[in-house]
């Protein structure tokens, strides 16, 4: 039942799309008669969800569906159709095709050497060094298990856990635990590495990008640090006195962009979930019927000294690597999924996109 905050029931207050009513009654009978009236299953506006949440739960129950049936797959070949070793052969070469070649870190060292004012050099080659660890893990284990499959070594238990995952599309644990965080079957997630590699030699190769790909970064918050620290050491200020002010530049194009402001950084990479960004209005909108993400534009991340709080309505949002929205501590003290909160403007209470789940993502399950 819905009870106003006095305490007192209100009648006929419309909730849903009129689905749900406060009901003034007098006989119990007559309650449950009006809650068997109810539907079985309730809308997601009855909990201040948008009407897409409907799909994600779908998804999300239709995803564990056929992760029970594929763990439930024997591991043997059917009769038909090619072998599972050729399959696993196949995907073994296709993968070592697509896996770049180890940066070469001394190279990158001598090109972009430390210095007090330049902190994205740093950046660069830590990026460049936690790739080759993951790039070293997945050559060396793509070489062994087609081995293995030859029958020219010995296939240990690691290495038919690699097997096994590659068959079913997934992640190797050998890799994700070398990785960075990431929820896409290894199909996607070997894609989306290759673009990630791309990003990092196109820095090393055509210095300081206009417009940094946040996804693309293995440990994005050493990235917003470095240009912290940029910015403070240019001003001579105190770096805990430096924080980011936040400017959605749906106007700019990175086709047009060729060069970066002149303090902070223009990212791009983020998706919302639980709204959309209204160019026109320059503001948080209703997600569309259907649309589960939308890709944000351009963001200028501004750093300013003593920042004020912003006199404009605004929703504090989270900003995550993943959809699970939850990590762990890593030996940084930093989450290992969430990243920071981007202030953005709205013109309904923040209570309105919390209760919508509303989150910025960097990466995507698909």
């Amino acid at each position: 039942l819905l009870i106003s905050n006095s305490g007192d029931v209100t009648s006929c207050m419309p909730v849903a799309a009129g689905a749900y009513k406060s009901l003034d009654l007098e006989m119990v009978t007559d309650y449950v008669e009006a809650i068997k009236g109810f539907p079985a299953m309730p809308k997601p506006e009855i909990f201040g969800l948008h009407e897409n949440a409907d799909i994600t739960c779908d998804q999300n129950e239709t995803y564990n569906l056929f992760s029970t049936i594929l763990a439930l797959q024997p591991r043997v070949s059917g009769g038909g159709g090619a072998s599972r070793e050729d399959t696993i052969l196949q995907l073994c070469e296709t993968i070592s095709a697509k896996v770049a070649a180890p940066f070469d870190v001394e190279q990158l060292q001598r090109q972009y050497p430390a210095t007090y004012q330049e902190s994205m050099n740093t950046v660069l080659v830590q990026e460049a060094l936690r790739y080759n660890a993951l790039l070293e893990v997945v050559a060396a284990s793509l070489k062994e298990c087609a081995k293995a499959v030859k029958g020219l070594v010995v296939m240990s238990p690691s290495l038919e856990a690699v097997s096994n995952s590659m068959y079913d599309n997934q992640v190797p644990e050998l890799w994700a635990s070398k990785a960075y965080p990431s929820l896409k079957p290894l199909s996607s997630w070997v894609n989306d590495l290759q673009e990630r590699v791309q990003f990092i030699q196109k820095w090393a190769q055509q210095g300081t990008p206009p417009v940094y790909w946040i996804s693309g970064f293995f440990f994005p918050q050493a990235f917003l640090t470095g240009t912290v620290q940029n910015f403070a050491r240019k001003n001579a200020f105190a770096i805990d006195t430096v924080s980011f002010e936040f400017q959605v530049m749906d106007q700019l194009q990175e086709a047009t962009c060729t060069a970066g402001p002149s303090d902070g950084c223009y990212i791009k990479g983020l998706y919302v979930e639980g709204a959309r960004w209204d160019s026109e209005r320059h503001m948080l909108a209703e997600s569309r019927p259907k649309e589960l993400f939308t890709e944000m534009p351009i963001v200028w991340l501004k750093p300013v000294q003593h920042r004020k709080s912003s006199e404009q309505q605004f929703y504090n949002c989270p900003m995550y690597k993943t959809l699970t929205r939850a990590g762990t501590l890593s030996t940084t003290g930093h989450s290992t999924n969430f990243v920071m909160f981007i202030e953005l403007p709205s013109d309904v209470s923040e209570s309105h996109w919390i209760n919508r789940g509303v989150a910025l993502f960097t990466s995507l399950d698909f």
